[in-house]
């Protein structure tokens, strides 16, 4: 379930064990790290011996020798290519006795790519299925998310000094309206455009801040937005930024699924080859996982709403404290 508890527990234990060779990270940022380090060992060999190369084992040992605890939020698997990745790379941790503690929204069962990381073999699994999405029980909000059926102007506008231009992986990714910390973006900037985990997470390196607007209902016809608009938000959660929506309907009515396969979804479907059992199988998980993320995403979303969470998400407070 959503708001269960996942990740407060597995940082209230990060936060507990003294020894100092451990780390803590988003799945997503994970990811993107192995990918870089798998791109950059590669030039290192002769041409003559690329084929004979194995990217994967020289950046487990670097891990392996820099931590032994390892600590994931968020830990999904839906990527084939990463779950071979994964598989190879978690075979050599565990060898080399690197505990590794991960939150999860599904339980590593032989269904889904996660069990191709050898994570029954190695790992227990605790349930939290409580029922209960604790992030809904607070009370004390903020006036943080805006449904709204006008245009709409806010004055502070006038206060924007101009656009910035993020650097990410060698692309430029320009931003029209920022002030300092803060950005003021619409829907379309953020999601309309072909871009991923890595320009989220150098934009909540950025800026403590986010104004998003004009977000619409997220229909079958915008998924691959509404799927950015989902990693946005897990990677702002995960940093605390703090974020202002303006949308066009109530956070429960923001997620608009139909339960029905584009003719996308077909068309891929066809051009693997699978057989019509193995396809509905693929169908209903991915369905299944969609549904569940949008319901972490409104859970998050209200979360981030709390009075705690913007308190925690002030830089500036923390910034003033170190210099003093």
């Amino acid at each position: 379930n959503v708001g269960s508890g996942k990740t407060m527990l597995m940082d209230l234990f990060y936060s507990h064990v003294e020894n100092s060779c451990k780390k803590r990270v988003h799945f997503n940022s994970f990811m993107l790290d192995i990918h870089k380090s798998k791109k950059q060992s590669l030039p290192k060999r002769r041409l003559g011996e690329m084929f004979n190369y194995d990217p994967i084992s020289p950046v487990a040992m670097e891990i392996s020798s820099e931590i032994c605890l390892l600590c994931f939020d968020e830990f999904q698997v839906t990527d084939v290519a990463d779950a071979m990745i994964l598989k190879q790379l978690f075979e050599a941790l565990f060898k080399t006795g690197v505990v590794v503690v991960a939150t999860s929204n599904r339980p590593p069962d032989v269904k889904r790519l996660f069990s191709c990381i050898c994570a029954q073999k190695y790992c227990h699994t605790v349930c939290l299925d409580s029922g209960i999405d604790y992030r809904s029980l607070t009370v004390l909000f903020l006036k943080t998310f805006y449904c709204i059926e006008v245009n709409f102007h806010c004055a502070l506008v006038s206060l924007v000094t101009g656009s910035r231009v993020l650097t990410v992986l060698g692309r430029d990714v320009t931003l029209q309206k920022t002030c300092g910390s803060i950005a003021d973006c619409t829907f379309e900037e953020l999601c309309g455009k072909p871009t991923g985990a890595s320009d989220y997470l150098e934009m909540a390196r950025i800026f403590d801040t986010v104004f998003i607007r004009h977000v619409p209902k997220l229909t079958l016809t915008l998924k691959d937005q509404a799927r950015r608009f989902i990693t946005l938000i897990d990677n702002f959660y995960d940093h605390k930024v703090r974020v202002v929506l303006l949308a066009a309907a109530p956070l429960e009515q923001l997620f608009v699924h139909t339960g029905g396969e584009d003719e996308r979804d077909r068309q891929l479907l066809d051009d693997l080859g699978l057989s019509d059992e193995a396809a509905e199988r693929l169908t209903l998980f991915t369905a299944e996982e969609e549904i569940f993320a949008f319901q972490r995403t409104v859970s998050r979303l209200r979360e981030m709403q709390t009075e705690a969470y913007w308190m925690e998400g002030d830089r500036s407070s923390s910034s003033r404290h170190m210099s003093s």
